[in-house]
């Protein structure tokens, strides 16, 4: 998929199936796409520079979580090139059996996840099936409009659920009765199905085959407006959780009640962290640690100003991934750790034993003018700059982040923008 000038938005999954007849194979496959990926790409004044996509996702199994395992030493190279390249992501097999009934399979794109499925020999399939869209639930605006009043809070959520799922019903009604020919290569060629041309996808839609996605910004701003506190602390975590786990009950109960596959994601937000939060300003103005800042904390996250140490930041989110099965995923912001892989290597073990999916964020900038790597930074107008030559140029510079949860090169709105640059350290 193109979209403007970015590259296609496509995910690459290193897994390495130990037993399989293809192991060895699986192995070379993986050591070489993240060998490729270290070396990097040459710009057009021949520096070697980052690709955004594709993006990489290495799942972390006993064979490799680094603990003695045959595989270890690619995930020795998958650290060091974390450290240079921002990429591989990591997912746990050991955590992704527990909450997928033992199962593991990749993220669609960013972090979007399907619910287990099985055909009609009782087996599970993931790979062909797809989402069919999305309606994100603004949950600071709720909790402003409560204005601490617990009981009126619970009735706005509820009476916005009902919107949400009138909304993605809407979609799914829209989708009925499309034919396999407005997209061969989607719906008859295998990039999703093998239909028959001029028949209907409509069986695609039904039975929790693809899934529908209820999104949600702000987790931190709601507890923040209701409470006063941010939901790391133990008042704040307990309301967060009653909040996720009610979202994840409607969800249920609408697939229950429809037979489709609603499942609770937490939303990218890559504008509507910047759009929510600006609309709200604007309604109910300026609201210290809610609407003071240009843009809302992405789903269930830490808020990106607030102190704490990675493996408390990982560990804590964690218990989040769990609820929000429909899509989730974490990261950790670090320094320049190219000197240090043996701390990246503890992260990637930690990862393996406490949290479903998890990203490590470096700043693997390049200055095209005068080749500085390191971290582009920004000034208090929200303006790149290196710090080595001064140059603020952005076609002359590669400045990587990760948006969310894939990695961005095209900048951002400012909201974004902001939210970038107000992102503490973990590690």
């Amino acid at each position: 998929m193109e979209r403007g000038t970015q590259a296609p938005f496509a995910t690459i999954y290193l897994e390495i199936e130990e037993g399989s007849e293809y192991e060895e194979e699986m192995a070379l496959i993986c050591e070489e796409m993240i060998r490729q990926r270290l070396e990097g790409m040459k710009n057009y004044k021949g520096q070697q520079i980052g690709e955004a996509f594709p993006k990489l996702v290495y799942l972390l199994d006993e064979h490799n979580c680094l603990e003695g395992g045959k595989y270890d030493y690619i995930t020795k190279l998958a650290a060091e090139c974390t450290a240079k390249r921002l990429v591989p992501d990591y997912q746990s097999a050991k955590i992704m059996r527990s909450n997928y009934e033992g199962n593991t399979f990749p993220p669609m794109g960013c972090r979007s996840h399907l619910s287990p499925y099985k055909d009609e020999n009782g087996n599970y399939k993931w790979y062909g099936r797809f989402n069919q869209g999305v309606v994100s639930l603004n949950l600071p605006q709720i909790a402003i409009m409560a204005d601490k009043n617990m009981d009126m809070f619970w009735n706005i959520l509820d009476q916005r659920l009902e919107l949400c799922k009138e909304a993605l019903l809407v979609r799914h009604n829209m989708l009925k009765g499309t034919l396999s020919d407005v997209s061969p290569i989607h719906w008859q060629h295998g990039a999703i199905a093998r239909l028959d041309k001029g028949e209907k996808i409509d069986k695609l839609l039904e039975n929790g085959y693809s899934t529908l996605s209820l999104g949600y910004v702000g987790i931190h701003e709601m507890v923040q407006s209701m409470l006063g506190v941010s939901h790391t602390t133990e008042k704040g975590e307990k309301f967060a959780l009653e909040v996720m786990n009610h979202l994840r009950k409607k969800c249920d109960e609408w697939k229950a009640e429809t037979g489709l596959g609603f499942g609770l994601y937490g939303t990218p937000a890559e504008n509507l962290v910047y759009r929510f939060c600006r609309i709200d300003k604007q309604k109910f103005g300026e609201i210290p640690n809610v609407t003071d800042k240009l843009y809302y904390t992405n789903s269930y996250h830490v808020n990106v100003c607030e102190e704490i140490d990675a493996f408390s930041k990982l560990k804590f989110e964690a218990q989040f991934h769990a609820i929000s099965s429909g899509g989730c995923i974490s990261y950790i912001e670090v320094p320049d750790m190219s000197r240090n892989l043996e701390a990246v290597e503890q992260v990637i073990n930690y990862i393996y034993h406490n949290i479903q999916y998890a990203e490590i964020n470096t700043k693997p900038d390049v200055c095209y003018k005068c080749g500085y790597t390191g971290e582009i930074k920004l000034d208090e107008n929200l303006e790149w700059y290196c710090p080595s030559c001064g140059n603020r140029d952005e076609a002359d510079m590669q400045v990587m982040r990760r948006t969310c949860g894939y990695i961005g090169t095209n900048f951002w709105n400012k909201g974004r923008t902001q939210e970038i640059g107000d992102r503490v350290l973990h590690l």
